[in-house]
């Protein structure tokens, strides 16, 4: 399970994988350092993992195009996440290899 938090706002994704398919919620709190089970959820999906790593790489690629990664640290205080993303990106392609998807 991996948590992302909006600050300052309390809001929680929560991903899941089940074998090829991701249950993603999306959680509101109170407050950020409340446990899971305090929030309501207000969205949730059930998608495969090629769509998931898809809909990342995609948002991030938009991210870096229209702002650089320069003003991305300016912006959101930290340095884009190249690494992650490249990583991400090499372990998406492989999934999509090894399951036979063009």
């Amino acid at each position: 399970m991996t948590r992302l938090e909006a600050e300052p706002t309390a809001f929680r994704w929560i991903f899941h994988r089940e074998d090829a398919n991701v249950s993603i919620r999306l959680l509101e709190l109170a407050h950020s350092s409340d446990d899971d089970s305090a929030g309501s959820e207000i969205w949730s999906t059930r998608q495969s993992v090629d769509v998931v790593a898809r809909a990342v790489v995609r948002c991030f690629d938009g991210v870096v195009t229209e702002y650089g990664e320069s003003a991305y640290r300016s912006k959101w205080g930290g340095h884009f996440p190249r690494t992650e993303l490249e990583t991400l990106r090499a372990a998406w392609r492989a999934y999509r290899w090894g399951m036979g998807i063009q």
